[in-house]
């Protein structure tokens, strides 16, 4: 745990109004490439693969964590494996690598809501360790990212998908 992170907290959720369609937020959120270009932890560098469509889908991103500069993993590859999947709802998903065993089993997502007019989306952001393998919940370096992060990421989404015309 992190010094100001309380033991019984494993997830973040954070939320904002975007003035966008959920349909135009949840295609990029669908795109391997729209995540790279969302991210704020500076860890994803580029991404391979198709648009996801359905849980079990998956697309490979290519990590740097010297970007946080907490462990000295350097330069690495996970596939983002598509968990839960409802069409301009809701996105998550779960890192894996076959560096990783047994999985660590932490989850990211997406929660979009349409508002009254329709011409703008809540949307709420989530990362979620509480499944975590107790290997890694005892090793003491979960979150791997503060909340900071995801508010900071729906900031990126904010701007990208309110400029599209």
């Amino acid at each position: 745990m992190t010094p100001n992170q309380p033991n019984h907290v494993k997830r973040f959720e954070v939320s904002r109004v975007i003035g966008a369609p959920p349909t135009r937020i949840f295609g990029l959120l669908c795109d391997p490439a729209g995540h790279v270009a969302i991210d704020s932890s500076g860890m994803l560098q580029s991404a391979d693969g198709d648009s996801v469509r359905a849980a079990g889908d998956s697309f490979v991103v290519h990590m740097d964590r010297e970007a946080l500069g907490d462990l000295p993993m350097s330069r690495y590859d996970v596939t983002v494996e598509i968990t839960r999947f409802e069409q301009d709802a809701l996105i998550e998903w779960t890192p894996t690598s076959p560096r990783l065993q047994p999985p660590i089993n932490h989850h990211f997502g997406y929660i979009l809501r349409p508002t009254a007019n329709g011409t703008a989306t809540e949307v709420t952001s989530y990362y979620d360790w509480s499944r975590i393998h107790e290997r890694y919940r005892a090793a003491g370096v979960f979150p791997i990212l503060q909340e900071s992060a995801l508010r900071s990421t729906l900031g990126i989404l904010a701007r990208t998908v309110e400029r599209q015309v």
